[in-house]
């Protein structure tokens, strides 16, 4: 079996300052695209954060305040990565959960309207937690039977999980070969917003998942607590769950005028 693409799917991973979603920033961004054609387009960036990168994430990826002085600003860098990932699906290690979220974090920030509506995410970590429960470094010595070298540089986590993802396609037959399965396999449950504050319900309701409202619809909460948009909009939460925020606000406004 092989992978089956219908349009380019872009494997990616960031390296970062920490992991919280909202305030830390990109130091390294490393780009796989692959066409349907097997054709591959890579590019790597270092970049600067405009911030201090903390001994501690600088120990992890070797990349030092130093390192990325004179490189370019994500901001810079905004419209050749929009570029190469436009009209692409999204794949990466842990990407659902981090590296997407804080990549979108990113491009809102400078301006770049990130519309993530129609993409496939393929996460490679969720489907090797669900078969084998092991690390990236396991895993690529588990599946190709490499040792991987320079783990927690971006470029060489980002081709080794295009690695790893082909070989779980060889190896399972219930995970699928198209990009849509392979999403719909490697995700846990439907998140509106990729932080996880607001969730699907079985009804596909979105629903927030923290706070004094959980497990309420997003709706209900708006209709009862016409406030609590204004809190979460000036609070510390990413501004991708904002903007999905204020585009189920608005089109709750634009059904009532019809």
């Amino acid at each position: 079996m092989k992978l089956e693409l219908t349009r380019p799917i872009a494997f990616f991973d960031l390296e970062t300052t920490g992991i919280n979603i909202a305030k830390d920033r990109i130091v390294e961004i490393s780009i796989l695209k692959v066409f349907p054609n097997g054709n591959k387009e890579s590019k790597t960036w270092l970049v600067n954060p405009e911030m201090q990168i903390p001994v501690e994430s600088s120990e992890i990826h070797g990349i030092t305040n130093d390192k990325v002085a004179t490189e370019p600003t994500f901001k810079e860098l905004a419209p050749q990565v929009y570029e190469l990932i436009k009209g692409c699906d999204l794949a990466g290690f842990n990407s659902n959960r981090f590296d997407v979220p804080l990549l979108a974090e990113e491009m809102l920030r400078v301006g770049v309207d990130f519309d993530l509506d129609n993409v496939n995410f393929v996460d490679v970590q969720t489907i090797f937690h669900k078969k084998e429960q092991r690390t990236l470094t396991a895993g690529y010595k588990f599946y190709c039977d490499k040792d991987l070298e320079g783990a927690h540089s971006a470029e060489a986590d980002t081709n080794a999980t295009y690695e790893i993802l082909l070989a779980q396609i060889e190896k399972y037959d219930d995970i699928g070969t198209n990009v849509a399965d392979l999403s719909m396999y490697s995700s846990h449950k439907k998140r509106a917003d990729f932080a996880g504050f607001i969730q699907f319900n079985d009804k596909d309701e979105e629903v927030f998942t923290f706070g004094k409202y959980k497990n309420r619809t997003v709706l209900d909460v708006l209709a009862e607590n016409p406030g609590y948009y204004n809190w979460i909009m000036n609070a510390d939460f990413p501004l991708y769950t904002k903007k999905v925020l204020t585009n189920i606000r608005l089109k709750t406004l634009n059904n009532k005028l019809k």
